[in-house]
């Protein structure tokens, strides 16, 4: 009878190397679930609507701390990410928008009524965008798909109302090319209202779906 951990002959066995194996295997399905679980969690705080920092009033978000030393880190990876230039509290504030006041996500094949005041700024522009806010180019459009606070018709009470469609509308026009998913984006530039508290307290206009192309 051949002695424990031996071959017969007396020659040593050799340990199984399955426990070992089955060891490593375990390992790196957790070391890979733990770094792709990261990457994700981080890619869903960067995309999310309403992350670290973001004030929402209505459809309207935005995130007042870029541009300053206060910036959370993950509001500067979004900008990181996105390749934009931001804003001091003191140059501007920027507001985007990428569901209507209903909560239904913005599509280009849709038209959309824009209604209300806007806050106190020396300046603003309001354009469409793609999911990286990057301006949509015109394809074809007699003009560009941006408004600002010069050229807008206003009323007697200093509202607003501007329709956002592909086909021209008489009034306030935002012109929308193509197809698909968009973004509004409004930018106040030198307003008071960055460099205020109540930043959340701000009344900004709704956005209304009219109707979708079939």
């Amino acid at each position: 009878m051949p002695a424990a951990g031996r071959y017969p002959g007396g020659r040593p066995r050799c340990p199984s190397s399955r426990p070992m194996l089955r060891t490593v295997s375990l390992a790196a399905l957790i070391l890979t679930l733990a770094v792709g679980g990261g990457a994700l969690s981080v890619y869903w705080a960067l995309g999310a609507r309403e992350g670290v920092g973001a004030v929402a009033i209505g459809p309207w978000v935005s995130f007042p701390d870029l541009g300053t030393p206060g910036a959370d880190p993950y509001s500067k990876a979004r900008i990181a990410r996105q390749g934009l230039l931001s804003l001091g509290l003191a140059e501007g504030l920027t507001f985007a928008a990428d569901r209507d006041s209903d909560g239904r996500a913005l599509s280009r094949d849709c038209r959309y009524e824009i209604e209300g005041t806007f806050p106190p700024a020396r300046f603003w522009t309001l354009y469409a965008a793609d999911a990286s806010h990057r301006m949509l180019p015109p394809q074809g459009l007699p003009r560009r798909p941006a408004l600002n606070s010069l050229e807008a018709l206003r009323r007697q009470d200093n509202s607003l109302s501007i329709a956002v469609a592909r086909q021209a509308t008489p009034g306030n026009w935002l012109a929308v090319p193509g197809n698909g998913p968009m973004v509004l984006v409004l930018t106040l530039y030198d307003t008071p209202s960055a460099s205020s508290a109540g930043i959340a307290d701000l009344a900004l206009p709704a956005i209304r779906e009219i109707g979708c192309d079939a």
